[in-house]
């Protein structure tokens, strides 16, 4: 069974290609500059590379160039898009609605409906979704929702201190998001610890940032809320912010509410603070330059991550692990630092030359750390293409539908 997963972009497309028999990947590509005549179309295949450029109006245009290189006889991985059992998306919201569904009308309608809450994220996905469906008709589309993984958060952790109805008739709770990258990092350190009972801490820090607590491989608190724009700072999202703080903000300014909430999911989180840049590693070079707000947004950022894990070290109870994954949680060994420092009392203790020479998944701690420390890459699209494997099984299509029944 081979199985596409799809991650959009607003001008982009990547992909990966799985064969689930024994979940080897065969490719990965994708296109860059969607919309433009000069759009980079490439694939990757074990240390072969290919790419060309040309016009690509839409995703679905993007979809059909990575298929036709796919089935090109110099790679020749698919024969046909006959071969493709489906195409997995990393979906992130939705109103009333989580796990893993087959794509049609009532999952873009609810998608559609948390436009507003995920804008980064839904309105690309379900303009692409819809093009897909209307291009290909017959082949499977699956939405892998970020929130399934916290479904089992308790309500403690879940609720709001809002009117209850909103909860109820409105789903204004605490879902918690990057599902995928947290439960690859459960089961991954269930592998890696050679149990299943574990306490986990998983820092994925990204473009998008977040922190989970796992107990026994199940999520039980996520720093991310009830929108993706909440939690931690993000690149150039804003985190935890005072609700009440926006009309104080439309009075002194004059600015809609639509125009504050454009700069608090636009232009700000790192990129705000800083003045700078939204890369981790930009800031690392200024603040060593002597920018100032460059090592403000450094600060402000680990200061968060650390109110997370100390919350999460009494939720749990102390912890067997603490993970760092994702683009800034695997490569920033000064991040990892300012995370792990002065937390002797709770028994870990991050080995510092480990830490600074750190490539790939490998331990961070000191052989004397009661807590052990790991860099664990991430694997969302495994996950998402073995979400989409299972619900096939489950419930395969009928011949010449596009829905489930």
């Amino acid at each position: 069974m081979k199985i596409l997963v799809a991650n959009l972009g607003s001008t982009s497309f990547k992909y990966r290609l799985f064969e689930m028999d024994d979940e080897r990947l065969l490719a990965r590509g994708g296109v860059e500059r969607i919309g433009s005549d000069q759009a980079r179309i490439y694939c990757s295949l074990g240390d072969r590379q290919w790419e060309e450029f040309g016009a690509v109006a839409d995703h679905a245009a993007a979809l059909e160039l990575c298929l036709r290189q796919l089935t090109q006889p110099d790679i020749r991985v698919l024969s046909s898009i006959d071969d493709l059992a489906a195409v997995g998306f990393k979906a992130v919201h939705a109103r009333h609605l989580t796990g893993v569904h087959r794509v049609d009308a009532a999952v873009l309608d609810a998608m559609e409906a948390y436009n507003a809450v995920a804008p980064a994220h839904n309105p690309i996905y379900v303009r692409a979704m819809r093009l897909l469906a209307e291009r290909f008709p017959q082949l499977p589309l699956v939405a892998a929702f970020e929130t399934d993984f916290h479904r089992t958060i308790p309500p403690p952790l879940r609720y709001y201190a809002v009117p209850y109805e909103w909860a109820e008739r409105y789903g204004i709770l605490r879902h918690g998001f990057h599902g995928a990258s947290h439960r690859y990092i459960a089961e991954r350190s269930a592998q890696l610890f050679g149990r299943t009972r574990l306490r986990v801490i998983s820092c994925h820090l990204g473009g998008s940032s977040s922190i989970c607590a796992i107990q026994d491989g199940t999520s039980v608190a996520c720093s991310l809320g009830m929108s993706p724009q909440s939690g931690l700072p993000h690149n150039n999202r804003v985190g935890d912010f005072d609700v009440f703080a926006l009309p104080a903000l439309m009075r002194e300014t004059g600015r809609s509410l639509d125009e504050l909430l454009h700069e608090l999911a636009r232009n700000s989180g790192l990129l705000g603070l800083s003045g700078l840049s939204n890369d981790v590693r930009d800031l690392e070079q200024a603040a060593q330059n002597g920018h100032a707000r460059a090592q403000l947004a450094l600060d402000v950022f680990v200061a968060s991550i650390r109110h997370y894990v100390g919350a999460y070290l009494y939720l749990l109870n102390g912890a067997d692990m603490i993970v760092f994954t994702g683009g800034i949680g695997e490569n920033s060994a000064a991040i990892r630092r300012g995370v792990c420092q002065n937390l002797d009392w709770f028994g870990i203790h991050l080995d510092e030359n480990r830490n600074r020479t750190a490539r790939g998944e490998t331990p961070l701690h000191a052989s004397y750390s009661r807590v052990q420390i790991w860099i664990i890459p991430t694997n969302e699209e495994l996950i998402v293409a073995r979400q989409t494997r299972d619900l096939l099984r489950h419930c395969p299509p009928a011949p010449g539908a596009r829905v489930c029944s």
